[in-house]
């Protein structure tokens, strides 16, 4: 199949890019090169293949949920920019009375 250099500023609108001189040349290469790839898997016989699913046979291979506790709370507070006692102290971001 040909791509048109219409064709690819047409792509290019819909994917809002801008391509100048010689890489407009480029990406049109690349997809006249797709296509032609797109056009060779139509040539494989897969009659009797069932579709692929999944990569692989594991299902949420997930390890275990363990709590640890990494560092002390004070170790927490020590580099905070403002504390009081055991918390951080923040800007208000909320007005209360709207």
């Amino acid at each position: 199949m040909r791509i048109t250099p219409e064709k690819v500023d047409e792509l290019a609108a819909l994917a809002r890019l801008k391509f100048e001189g010689g890489e407009k040349e480029a990406i049109r290469a690349d997809l006249e090169k797709i296509l032609e790839m797109c056009e060779k898997l139509n040539e494989v016989d897969t009659t009797g293949v069932e579709p692929l699913i999944y990569m692989t046979e594991n299902s949420n291979v997930l390890r275990e949920d363990v709590v640890h506790q990494e560092i002390t709370h004070e170790q927490a507070l020590l580099n905070a920019p403002k504390k009081d006692s055991d918390f951080f102290r923040v800007p208000k971001v909320i007005d209360q009375n709207g």
